[in-house]
């Protein structure tokens, strides 16, 4: 897969963890969190920071956070999650 259909595929998997449940309009992050590390194969505390960053700092700043980590070839960070 290419990275934009890795992305496209990333999107799609989590929009599916969003979606509302049992009537609940209101996101808790630290459920989100929980789910996502439990259903989608991360760490809870891999979870917790990809919240975090998508939270503080939204869509703007990330896609040209992925771009360059893409122009760099960072496809694991320094952090090492």
């Amino acid at each position: 897969m290419t990275e934009i259909e890795l992305l496209g595929a990333a999107v799609h998997e989590y929009r599916g963890a969003l979606a509302p449940s049992e009537g609940t309009e209101i996101l808790d992050m630290s459920s989100l969190a929980q789910h996502l590390s439990r259903a989608h194969d991360w760490t809870e505390e891999g979870a917790r920071v990809i919240v975090s960053l998508a939270n503080e700092y939204g869509i703007f700043m990330l896609r040209n956070a992925l771009a360059l980590a893409l122009a760099l070839g960072k496809e694991d960070g320094d952090l090492g999650f």
